[in-house]
């Protein structure tokens, strides 16, 4: 999984998840349209300003103010008047997609050589009943993992079993190095325990922060409705006052509030119970042969699985369904989305991973979007071939950059485009590496928990407070590279869409030669240890293409290659 930084209150503190939600407002039928783009604001104060518009994504900066792609003005200025000529298909490897969500069904892949629920394997690929994509991570009972362990423990928990009471002056040499990589594996392990039991002393001293900052601001305002301005505007005469303010302003500015609190705390929770427990291990359930890193046909076609928020949110980013008068519109249109579960509450698996893309491949994919990654990768060579064999096959390949505020130059997140174990290796070269952007167009324009590379990280999109579709036909803010990489998909099957006569690489170019670079942009830099003491840099430095995706620059390159 992906794991997201969430800064609460303390420099020092962060909290881990995959994608940080925002609760959005329940009228779903409010979108912004590309005829509102037309009134441009004189100024738009982002100082003060708590939320973006919902759909600021696809706004473009000239006409209000927001970094987003311009896909909105592209659909009105650009392609108002054709037609798309290609129905493109995009892989969304994922935890799976409520694929009844009304702004889903429609936009949902169909394998039209299977026969639904006939109990055969009709088109004779594997995979029986896949009529809207597999599930690598479910039994043929039908069950599902939810929950898994994250890759450190289950690596710390294989090496433990070996190491933990041998003899190191009977090991041989290769045996010696092993065991010095166990040291090193049973050192981060305990690091991140360390950790999660101070995430979870902050998160209760935080909200005893809270409790005591609300009750002085009620007693000194007289109300318990005062107002973000109100905490802002207040001029404290007092230590005490000023401790309220500064705790309250933080907690409103975040949308920091109770049921984030419990959501944080059960998170730990499952942490502890599940991700970081070596005796669990919840395999068992899709019954392969684990070992067998070739087996390629296990699973089953429950494409939804027990938790799709994750994916669900993922497809509507880059296709739910456009202009019928519900929720929100996707980025593409005249696309579908397959589904491939894959991605459970922890870390996805290597074996997992590779079938994942090659399945993608091998019943039509055009794009393959990954809003996963992990730290470890110990069957890296599994998932390299099978990046190998989707850039052999012409498939564009796009993945979330990963959201510990690193330099993933220095520490990769996988799967990469590089095969084997360092940067100089051969590479892929239909593959996106995509990082996350802020709505706020100052110092905080890149995300604060997002990965950056000059050399690893392609590109930036929006990933913050991006709005899209939630299971049970709900909509909500959410935020993380995982939010990115759907931008960049949704952007690439536009394209696709309308110039079907380019190859992926010519799609791959067309979107990283035609970014917004903002080259005298500063930004902070995200740092996974202490935000005060980021450094600052230009935006530019931070990524292979030195700047933002934009998709209507990417179609006016288009029309002009045509």
């Amino acid at each position: 999984m992906i794991k997201r930084l969430l800064i609460l209150l303390t420099a020092s503190l962060f909290l881990y998840s995959c994608s940080t939600t925002k609760q959005a407002s329940q009228d779903s039928n409010q979108q912004e349209t590309a005829e509102q783009q037309t009134q441009v604001p004189d100024s738009v104060d982002f100082a003060t300003m708590l939320e973006p518009p919902q759909g600021w994504h696809q706004l473009d900066e000239e006409r209000t103010r927001f970094r987003g792609i311009s896909s909105d003005w592209a659909y009105q200025n650009l392609l108002n008047k054709k037609s798309p000529k290609k129905e493109v298909v995009v892989a969304v490897i994922d935890g799976g997609v409520d694929i009844q969500h009304e702004d889903l069904k429609n936009v949902i892949w169909v394998n039209k050589d299977e026969i639904p629920n006939n109990q055969k394997d009709d088109d004779q690929n594997g995979y029986v009943d896949d009529v809207h994509g597999w599930n690598f991570i479910g039994g043929p009972d039908g069950q599902n993992v939810n929950h898994d362990t994250f890759e450190l423990t289950r690596i710390y928990r294989d090496l433990h079993q070996k190491f933990a009471d041998t003899d190191t002056s009977s090991l041989s040499q290769k045996e010696q190095q092993k065991y010095a990589y166990y040291q090193q594996i049973k050192s981060d392990y305990g690091k991140e325990i360390r950790e999660l039991q101070q995430q979870y002393n902050n998160i209760e001293s935080l909200e005893n922060s809270m409790k005591e900052a609300n009750q002085i601001l009620m007693e000194h305002f007289g109300t318990s409705s005062y107002s973000y301005e109100d905490v802002k505007n207040l001029q404290p005469d007092n230590q005490e006052l000023m401790f309220a303010q500064n705790v309250m302003g933080y907690v409103m500015e975040n949308d920091i509030d109770s049921t984030l609190i419990a959501d944080q705390k059960k998170q730990i929770y499952e942490f502890a119970k599940y991700g970081y427990n070596p005796d669990f291990n919840p395999r068992t359930i899709v019954g392969d042969n684990y070992e067998d890193k070739t087996e390629r046909h296990y699973g089953n076609n429950d494409v939804e699985g027990p938790d799709p928020s994750h994916g669900t949110h993922v497809a509507g980013i880059i296709a739910a369904q456009r202009n019928n008068g519900i929720g929100m519109n996707g980025i593409a249109t005249n696309t579908k989305i397959m589904v491939v579960r894959t991605v459970p509450n922890g870390d996805e698996r290597d074996k997992d991973v590779a079938n994942a893309i090659r399945y993608a491949v091998d019943n039509g994919a055009d794009v393959i979007n990954m809003s996963f990654g992990k730290g470890y990768s110990p069957y890296k060579e599994e998932v390299d071939r099978a990046v190998q064999y989707a850039d052999e096959h012409g498939v564009l390949m796009i993945h979330a950059a990963g959201n510990e505020a690193q330099n993933t130059d220095q520490k990769p997140s996988y799967p990469t485009d590089t095969y084997g174990s360092v940067l100089s290796d051969s590479s892929a070269t239909l593959w996106l590496s995509v990082g996350a952007s802020n709505w706020k167009p100052n110092e905080q324009f890149i995300a604060n928990f997002s990965n950056y590379g000059d050399q690893t990280v392609d590109l930036f999109a929006p990933g913050v407070d991006i709005y899209s579709t939630m299971p049970d036909n709900q909509y909500k803010f959410q935020e993380g590279t995982s939010m990115a990489a759907p931008v960049v998909s949704g952007s690439a099957a536009l394209i696709m869409a309308y110039y079907p006569q380019f190859t992926a690489q010519q799609i791959r170019e067309l979107l990283i030669n035609n970014v917004i670079r903002y080259p005298n942009q500063e930004v902070i830099v995200p740092n996974e240890g202490n935000p005060t003491e980021s450094e600052r840099k230009l935006f530019p430095q931070l990524s292979v293409s030195d700047g933002e995706i934009n998709v209507y620059k990417a179609l006016q390159a288009a029309e002009k290659m045509q």
